[in-house]
């Protein structure tokens, strides 16, 4: 089945040869030369992702993605030249789900792309059970699988589809340590090759949602050296 799909480059001559490759793939593209036209497509396409340029001119790709995850729990992969490390982190702080540097072969982003994908599918209805993270009585944590969602005690929580699997992959096994590796091939399915910032800065991302002090986190834990634990409350 066909996805709807955002692509946002300035670049006319990049924007093309990636629609191509894009609609070789099955996906169905709307074009955004600017970060502007960008959210007035994603209210009028209603796109299921997001492939996103940075270096869009008056507003960036950061601006874009932060104005998306207002409301919009869409999935983005970022393509950008700019590689270092503060540039990777900022994007990813603000809300996008994975990052591409250019130059990069076509191959490797269809294939975050279908990760994301079959992201997006285990995210949707499944017979299994709730897991309460927080038993709280004035307002209990708890992660709704069938759901797909979060809630503390009535709210339900803004996670992206990318932290509720990480939520959920840790959840799946509380009180292990899971690696970076792990977590990359659990939810990214990027195994050893995949960039362990992105890991990082999601777990952060997490925290500042679920835990009551993300400063002084309780429910997921680092443990230096090794990884991230799920401890219950």
């Amino acid at each position: 089945m066909s996805a709807r799909l955002l692509l946002v480059e300035d670049d006319d001559g990049i924007r093309t040869a990636l629609r191509w490759a894009l609609e070789d793939e099955g996906y169905e593209v709307t074009e955004a030369a600017s970060g502007e036209e960008a959210l007035v497509q994603v209210a009028a396409a209603a796109p299921e992702l997001m492939v996103l340029d940075l270096m869009l001119g008056a507003m960036d790709g950061f601006t874009v993605i932060r104005e998306v995850r207002r409301a919009h729990d869409l999935p983005i992969v970022v393509v950008s030249a700019r590689a270092d490390t503060q540039d990777v982190v900022a994007a990813l702080e603000a809300g996008a789900d994975d990052y591409v540097t250019k130059p990069f072969q076509v191959r490797e982003l269809t294939a975050r792309l279908r990760a994301l994908r079959r992201r997006l599918a285990a995210s949707g209805p499944q017979p299994v059970v709730d897991v309460v993270l927080d038993p709280d009585p004035a307002a209990p944590l708890v992660l709704r699988r069938a759901a797909g969602s979060v809630h503390r005690g009535t709210e339900q929580l803004p996670l992206t589809v990318t932290e509720f699997r990480l939520l959920s992959e840790l959840a799946a096994v509380p009180g292990r340590v899971l690696s970076r590796p792990e977590l990359l091939e659990r939810v990214w399915e990027h195994g050893f090759f995949g960039d362990e910032r992105l890991v990082d800065v999601h777990v952060r991302r997490l925290r500042t949602k679920v835990e009551l002090d993300p400063g002084s986190p309780r429910l997921v834990v680092t443990v230096r050296g090794l990884g991230y634990r799920l401890d219950l409350g």
